[in-house]
Formats: C-alpha cells, structure tokens, sequence
C-alpha cells in the first residue's frame, strides 16, 4: 500500500502466494462463497459467526459498507488452483494512529480445515501488517469455546493478552467471553520463521 495514511491506510490490495489469493471482497464472490458455507453447514456452528446461504448478500454488503467507511478491508480468500473462493478474511477494527488493527471476521470451507490454508493467509496479512503497514502489534480474537480457532491462532505464534468476560451478547442469546491475542512488531521476524517452517513442512 502507497498514500497518505490518514486516507492509504486500509485501500485495497491483492496479496498472493504459494497457492491462494486474498483479494478485495465483491459481490461477483457471493455464490461461491454460499457453496463454501453449505461445506460443513458452517452457520450452524454457534460459537462462530458464517453467514447463511440466504444473508451472504447481506454480509458482503455490511463488510463493504465498512470498508468504504476506512474501517474493516474484506477479502475473499481464493484457492488459486480452481479459481473459487473459499472464505473470507478482514483487516478490522483498524486504528492507525497508533498503527494497530485486527485480523478477524475469518472462515473458511471445511474442505479446506487442516490443508494449511490458513497458515499461508495469515503469512500473507501478517507480513502485509508489519512490512508494508508498519503495523506495532496485530490482534487475533475468538470466542473461549472456539478451541479450534484458539489452537490455530496459538499455532500462529500468537499470545494470549487476557479473556473479556462477558464481552458480547450473541444472537442466541448466549454471553460470549472473548480472548485476546497479539503479535507484535518485534515478535515478527521470529514468528515469520515460524510460519515460513510450517509452509515448508505442509509440502513435505
């Protein structure tokens, strides 16, 4: 990314390699990403949030809306091999004052669960975060019972700051507590290293 940061910050940007392709979120994506969620029925998980086949419409819109706000940047996460979307990914609640912001809002078909997707898009934003961003630290969050969002997030390298109780009330009715996790700026050359070996040890 180039510009001003007041107004540069979050423009779009394609970030690509080793097989998939983090590109801006649009509408042309919606009935791929609708076939990706029906893989696992994936909005029926109730301690995340996918959409269902019948409000993707309605969720493309409200990340885009954010974007044109300068406050989220949405992608589509494209498996380069078939040229189809997979999932979806954001840089949210980004503050670039202080020149942090959050990887979040993240899903992915199950087909793809455990093929080491997730590795390569998180190389992709992180290094975009703290090379090109300049980004001080980047914040993962998931809700407690997410064990499998948890695991990949401590798999990343990541550190948990501390859980906010009772931090938000979801749809169910339920109370969702939320841990909190970070790299930081001088954390990054080791955990790159880290995600560099994993990729590695994916082709072996």
């Amino acid at each position: 990314m180039t510009g001003d940061r007041a107004t540069g910050w979050l423009d779009a940007v394609t970030l690509s390699g080793d097989g998939v392709r983090l590109e801006l979120l649009d509408p042309r994506h919606h009935d791929e990403l609708v076939e990706s969620a029906r893989d696992g029925r994936l909005w029926e998980l109730w301690y995340t949030s996918v959409p269902e086949p019948d409000a993707m419409a309605g969720e493309i819109e409200r990340r885009l809306d954010l974007y044109a706000r300068r406050s989220m940047l949405p992608f589509a996460i494209v498996d380069e091999a078939s040229g189809r979307a997979v999932g979806m990914t954001t840089y949210m609640n980004a503050d670039d004052a202080n020149r942090r912001l959050e990887i979040g809002s993240t899903w992915y078909r199950q087909s793809v669960w455990r093929s080491g997707l997730n590795t390569l898009c998180k190389r992709l934003l992180l290094t975009q975060a703290f090379e090109t961003m300049n980004c001080i630290a980047v914040e993962f969050r998931t809700h407690f019972f997410n064990r499998r969002s948890r695991v990949a997030i401590e798999r990343l390298g990541a550190k948990l700051d501390g859980v906010l109780r009772n931090h938000q009330i979801l749809s169910d009715g339920t109370l969702r507590d939320t841990c909190v996790y970070s790299i930081l700026a001088s954390e990054w050359p080791a955990v790159k290293t880290h995600l560099t070996f994993l990729v590695q040890q994916r082709g072996e």
